[in-house]
């Protein structure tokens, strides 16, 4: 160490030490932004979720559009067009898992997550900051791609005069739900890939979480379907992300709240399994 170091002022008790050499959330997180940036793969990904969104809406809305003509009176009158053009952040929750679970397991893969917990010993600011940072340009990037893919799909569905403004009630807070509902997807999935360590597992236990699941409770008697599907992960959390809701599904922010729920809970297991486990 050069003679130049910066060192901290002496405390009451005449103790003095290398101002540079704390570790701060602020640093740890400003650490896992630049790994996170400097990976193609992150932005690859992020974009794969933007196309999915904004192109699959477009698409569902000129279908429509192109049908509109020949759709039942019925089927025209419960015309949900704020639902229809948001359809694409469905199949993106999975590019978003699989990012999330990447964020971590990719470290475990490769060894560096050694390297990160020896430059933070006590551990669990890593977790946190990943989690910060994930969590905060997923949010970005879905709700922007939520927002783009409302505003082309009503212009498309202009055409047939089919379309409807954010102004419209439950529109505004469906589109934002869609970000929000990404963003909180992103975070259980960093949560389970800290908890398995392992990145095939972990993408295995997402996808079965958000997809397989609610499949199966379909097979369940209907009494025992109406009681859990609601509060299954994927079923609880798209409930934000709807204009009107269906018969036995959680009210819009219930439903958000019980997939934060399983969010955290999957973080919480995450600290507890990094405390408590060698890397």
């Amino acid at each position: 160490m050069s003679a130049a170091a910066v060192t901290a002022p002496a405390g009451p008790g005449g103790s003095s030490g290398p101002a540079e050499g704390r570790v701060t959330l602020l640093r740890v997180v400003h650490s896992e932004w630049i790994k996170f940036r400097t990976l193609r793969s992150s932005w690859l990904t992020l974009l794969a979720a933007a196309v999915l969104t904004v192109a699959l809406g477009t698409l569902f809305c000129w279908a429509t559009v192109s049908h509109w003509d020949r759709l039942p009176a019925g089927e025209r009158a419960h015309f949900t067009p704020a639902e229809h053009s948001l359809r694409g952040y469905l199949p993106a929750q999975l590019a978003i898992g699989v990012l999330g679970v990447l964020v971590v397991s990719g470290e475990y893969s490769t060894g560096m997550i050694r390297a990160s917990l020896s430059a933070v010993p006590r551990r669990l600011p890593v977790l946190w900051a990943k989690a910060a940072v994930f969590g905060a340009v997923t949010w970005v990037v879905a709700t922007a791609s939520a927002v783009t893919a409302f505003l082309v799909g009503q212009s498309v569905l202009a055409a047939k005069h089919a379309d409807t403004t954010l102004s419209a009630p439950g529109v505004t807070r469906a589109v934002l739900g869609a970000g929000l509902y990404l963003t909180v997807v992103g975070l259980l999935a960093v949560g389970l890939g800290s908890l398995i360590r392992s990145t095939a597992g972990g993408i295995a236990t997402v996808f079965g979480l958000l997809l397989v699941v609610p499949g199966l409770a379909e097979a369940l008697p209907s009494n025992w379907h109406d009681a859990i599907a609601p509060y299954l992960p994927s079923n609880a959390g798209q409930a934000l992300a709807v204009v009107h809701q269906a018969p036995g599904d959680l009210a819009p922010w219930t439903g958000f709240a019980v997939l934060c729920c399983y969010a955290a809970a999957a973080l919480a297991g995450a600290a507890v399994a990094l405390r408590r486990r060698d890397a």
